[in-house]
């Protein structure tokens, strides 16, 4: 062959190689576009914003939202948090009692969920006719834990029968009963598992069974259980050593709903943005955990952020030009559907009814994004026939079935309106991320303080690696000292992250706000601050 041939062949073939090379580190360097793609051709994708203080996750079905986990560090769950409390108060009248936990608020303890109460070899009826001051005193000392959060004006509600969650096993030290999941259908096979159970604990002990205890060998789940006694030892001695109220054991929520979340999809992934997070969730995930590496904010980037200003919107349009209207109260939630622009082709009835069928459904997805929880009033359009109620009862019924929380429908009120309840363990959304308006005396909302300094820090995330030296923002000093923390120590650890010096100006408003002025040199910025201040 001669050398010209040769020649030309080989630099084809270096070519090829080359741009294969540049292909992959492409798609290396680019991960987050890959990522992208990825997303639109499945189901179900959960994504994770977790490099900021403000940890959050969204379950995506079809690219909509579908569930929202918002973790702030001010509103941050204690449910499942231990404490060595105090018994401040005995309320007979309530049957129960108050208990000092060296949090701002005291909790509330039921007689029922005392560890004394469940213990006690009396027979159930003599024990129900029994005061609390039977089974607790003013100053004793107990082992509790959180099972709803405070809200409001409410403390946290408490219970002593302390709970060891696994895998497959939740151990109760105090419990002394054996239950397993409902979701195993197979009654023969729930009293194989509740049998072993009662093999299996102490006389005191209690034990649940979760559905996963299927899948699991004898051998595996005692090993379990054992790890679960341990900790449980650790923690009564930690207890033992304190002197005042105090917690002993303080759970990582968010990992463990991300967790929980994982196992609920059975076929999509996970999208995240922290490298030590995908390799945490790898480890006990059977879902494909992908890397975001993109410098605009994962959950601006999945398009998520729209859907989350929408969640906090008093009105709701649909699609078809109908609309919700959402008023949120401490206790009570009512949402008021209107035909809006909606006249539909046929007879008003016919109108009544499509309508009312789609708000059924964005109310119950509403109600789940939003977080919401107590007592929920749904005001649909008014139906004369009661066939037509039946419908939209039905529609709602099974709307409620994908809802993780316990949710009773209670039905048609004689006036119209469709009764609810569903549980509620934590603030909602909208409590988590505004606050009371002072301009209009609490009749509105803004966003807080903390989400507006959260929402810099995401955008500042965005320029790093750019050619600036520094960045001027004009803010509020609420804002400021929330994005600074204390000692300046949030804003040092930002500033080298993103390679920017962050110099405020400050300006005085009604409400919490930011502005990013300009991108230059510090002493230049330094200046321009001086003067505007």
């Amino acid at each position: 062959m001669p050398s010209a041939t040769i020649n030309s062949v080989r630099k084809t073939k270096f070519a090829f190689k080359k741009q294969q090379t540049l292909k992959t580190a492409f798609l290396k360097k680019h991960s987050s576009y890959y990522c992208v793609k990825v997303r639109k051709s499945n189901l179900n994708t959960l994504v994770v914003n977790y490099v900021t203080r403000e940890r959050r996750f969204a379950r995506l079905k079809n690219n909509r939202i579908e569930k929202l986990f918002i973790d702030q560090p001010k509103q941050r769950s204690s449910v499942g948090n231990i404490y060595l409390g105090t018994v401040a108060k005995v309320m007979p009248g309530l049957n129960a009692a108050f208990v000092e936990i060296g949090e701002e608020q005291s909790g509330f303890l039921h007689r029922d969920k005392l560890a004394s109460y469940l213990q006690s070899n009396e027979e159930k009826l003599v024990k129900d006719k029994q005061s609390i001051s039977s089974y607790v005193h003013q100053g004793e000392k107990l082992l509790v834990q959180i099972e709803k959060d405070a809200t409001g004006t409410k403390g946290p509600r408490l219970s002593g029968l302390v709970e060891f969650s696994g895998d497959s096993i939740i151990y109760m030290p105090n419990g002394r009963y054996v239950a397993v999941s409902k979701k195993i259908e197979d009654s023969a096979v729930r009293e194989k598992w509740r049998q072993f159970g009662y093999r299996l604990k102490e006389e005191n002990e209690g034990l649940i069974f979760r559905t996963s205890c299927q899948e699991k060998k004898e051998t595996e789940l005692i090993e379990e259980l054992d790890k679960l006694r341990m900790e449980y030892r650790d923690i009564l001695k930690t207890a033992e050593a304190l002197k005042k109220p105090g917690i002993v054991f303080e759970g990582d929520s968010f990992i463990a709903e991300i967790l929980e979340e994982i196992k609920k999809v059975k076929d999509g992934e996970v999208i995240v943005d922290d490298l030590n997070l995908k390799n945490r969730l790898q480890q006990s995930s059977r879902l494909p955990i992908h890397l975001y590496t993109g410098k605009k904010n994962i959950f601006a980037a999945q398009k998520i952020e729209d859907q989350i200003d929408k969640a906090l919107k008093r009105i709701v349009w649909l699609e078809n030009g109908a609309y919700l209207i959402f008023d949120e109260a401490e206790a009570l939630t009512v949402i008021d559907v209107n035909t809006g622009k909606f006249s539909g082709k046929q007879d008003r009835r016919d109108t009544v009814l499509k309508t009312n069928a789609w708000a059924a459904e964005e109310a119950a997805r509403h109600i789940r994004l939003r977080d919401i929880g107590g007592m929920i009033l749904i005001d649909f359009i008014d139906m004369n026939e009661e066939s037509d109620r039946k419908q939209i009862l039905a529609k709602m019924e099974n709307a409620l079935k994908e809802d993780e929380r316990r949710t009773n429908l209670v039905g048609f009120t004689p006036l119209g309106i469709l009764q609810l309840t569903r549980k509620k363990t934590k603030a909602a959304i909208s409590e988590s991320l505004t606050e009371r308006c002072t301009v209009c005396e609490g009749t509105g909302r803004v966003l807080s303080g903390e989400t507006i300094a959260f929402r810099l820090e995401r955008e500042l995330w965005e320029h790093r690696g750019q050619d600036h030296e520094a960045v001027l923002v004009e803010t509020t000093s609420e804002v400021a000292a929330v994005f600074s923390g204390k000692n300046g120590i949030h804003k040092k650890r930002i500033e080298d992250s993103v390679g920017l010096e962050v110099i405020f100006s400050l300006k005085e408003t009604c409400k919490p706000f930011y502005e990013i002025r300009q991108f230059g040199y510090a002493e230049e910025l330094k200046k321009k601050q001086a003067r505007e201040n």
